[in-house]
């Protein structure tokens, strides 16, 4: 186990429930079970507010984290843009995250590839969010 990724799911401020959600979703992963619910408040097209519950993994966990990190104060054209990328990466390792993306480099890495259905579900979870 990664030392780097224990840490990463250990950060937990975004752990919570969001009372006044504008979007919410809840996904499965059918391989594994892991569960992840997330719920935000979108104003003026910006992500202003993002919560993470759920049961999984703790590539799933750190996943999570580091995504409602990343998507505070983010726009929704930005976010889509991160979940096509992200979507594809494993597909074509060889590709790198820009300078604003550069922290999801600790999780998306070609050793993790047999853990990207766990990894992928909040961001999967998100977009969903998001279309409804």
């Amino acid at each position: 186990m990664d030392i780097e990724i224990l840490n990463i799911a250990a950060n937990t401020k975004n752990n919570k429930k969001i009372k006044n959600f504008t979007h919410k979703s809840k996904n499965k992963n059918p391989l594994c079970g892991d569960e992840v619910e997330i719920s935000l408040i979108v104003k003026n097209q910006k992500i202003s507010d993002i919560g993470y519950e759920g049961k999984s993994c703790i590539y799933c966990q750190a996943s999570a984290s580091l995504l409602s990190k990343v998507s505070v104060n983010k726009s929704l054209k930005k976010i889509n843009e991160l979940s096509n990328f992200v979507g594809k990466f494993f597909q074509n390792t060889n590709q790198e995250f820009t300078k604003e993306w550069k922290q999801l480099d600790k999780l998306f890495k070609k050793k993790n590839i047999s853990r990207k259905e766990c990894i992928l579900l909040p961001f999967k979870t998100l977009a969903k969010a998001l279309k409804s």
